[in-house]
């Protein structure tokens, strides 16, 4: 599906992409932190980073990270911006990471020191709805912000969700990141949860996240 105005039209993400969803995903998780989940688990350079997300992109395990998932928001056909969309149920994230981690040659031991790293991540986990539609990787290349494309973007994401049959919407956010929040609540978005934990904070410099929830 493809929506224009002016210069601006919504995409799906096609595999030419997985560069930029790369970077979608790298940005997402840091949000407003010095380093994100990814950051973490792989605990090397950007490149190293964005080599491992562009193998968990391409993964025949589908999950959240997969680029089949994503809508992209291009500028004069420039990719600005992107987000995905999936019900939980459909994600098998663990078993997609484990295998771009071989796609790149990272051993069982380096998964497992990866995932030591980075899963205080899963003490601040929010609870989903049955058959919630989940918003997640939302992010914007600087030079195209405060254009409205994240408005967009959640926009087709919600009429997407409301295809698929879901009724209600949700979205995360990292405790911190007023922009990202108050771009949600714009859209329609309340908070309805909040998780914190003192071992999540402890590595990600981040109190927990807030779970926001919306009628589609």
């Amino acid at each position: 599906m493809v929506r224009e105005a002016t210069d601006v039209k919504i995409i799906d993400a096609r595999e030419e992409h997985v560069p930029f969803i790369a970077w979608v995903q790298l940005t997402a998780f840091r949000s407003h932190l010095e380093r994100g989940m990814w950051d973490i688990f792989i605990d090397g350079s950007e490149e190293d980073t964005l080599r491992f997300l562009e193998a968990l992109a391409t993964t025949n395990t589908k999950h959240f990270a997969s680029y089949q998932g994503f809508l992209i928001a291009e500028v004069e056909g420039t990719p600005a911006a992107a987000m995905t969309g999936y019900f939980s149920a459909e994600s098998a994230l663990e078993e997609g990471v484990l295998e771009a981690c071989q796609a790149i040659g990272m051993t069982e031991a380096d998964v497992n020191a990866g995932w030591a790293r980075a899963a205080s991540i899963v003490l601040v986990g929010t609870e989903h709805d049955p058959g919630a539609w989940i918003t997640e990787n939302v992010a914007t290349k600087p030079e195209f912000r405060r254009r409205g494309l994240v408005d967009r973007l959640l926009e087709e994401q919600m009429a997407r969700g409301r295809a698929n049959g879901a009724t209600v919407g949700e979205i995360g956010v990292f405790i911190g990141n007023d922009n990202a929040q108050r771009a949600y609540e714009k859209a329609g978005y309340e908070v309805v949860e909040e998780k914190v934990h003192a071992d999540f904070e402890a590595v990600y410099k981040c109190p927990g996240v807030r779970q926001l929830r919306r009628e589609l």
